[in-house]
């Protein structure tokens, strides 16, 4: 199987270029990326838990789903595309913001990425890709802030920063 290339990027989220996945993630080099967030109708954030055989941060709980966009892919394509395959339904999503972060692994690699992160709501169960998610879970919002705090190392890197912002964008949301 070929490796994805994901879309370099400048600070203006400018495609610049196109590069092997783990090369990027070698070289520290900025590229696109997205983080998908799904909401019940109780309020609560549905989480995975990544597989144990990932490259880097095996069995840690995070996010959704998240990944790269391929080229000529928009974020919403790219998004509903790895729900699909990660999580096992689509539903409608919405792009809330994007930033840039920078966040190195144990195993060498980097991740640098401007991240889109877009909202959706589904209230059913998902149907788990067990080749990319060991398990998943509902959380409120709050209780995962609190779990974060008390609990750090059960959560991948991104996930901690990602998710700072979207509470905050969650809290003003229902003010």
């Amino acid at each position: 199987m070929q490796e994805e290339n994901v879309i370099l990027v400048n600070e203006l989220n400018e495609q610049v270029g196109l590069m092997p996945k783990m090369e990027a993630h070698e070289k520290a080099i900025l590229h696109r990326a997205f983080s998908v967030f799904i909401m019940n109708d109780k309020g609560e954030t549905m989480l995975q838990q990544r597989a144990a055989h990932k490259y880097h941060s095996p069995l840690l709980w995070t996010n959704t789903c998240c990944s790269h966009q391929r080229d000529g892919e928009t974020n919403i394509e790219a998004g509903k595309r790895r729900l699909q395959e990660e999580m096992g339904f689509v539903t409608d999503l919405k792009e809330l913001f994007s930033f840039i972060y920078k966040a190195p692994f144990d195993n060498g690699l980097t991740e640098h990425e401007l991240d889109h992160v877009m909202l959706g709501y589904y209230s059913e169960s998902p149907k788990i890709n067990t080749e990319e998610v060991a398990d998943w879970k509902w959380m409120k919002p709050e209780a995962i802030k609190e779990d974060i705090a008390a609990n750090s190392e059960n959560y991948t890197v991104w996930f901690k920063i990602i998710f700072e912002k979207f509470y905050d964008y969650f809290i003003q949301l229902n003010e």
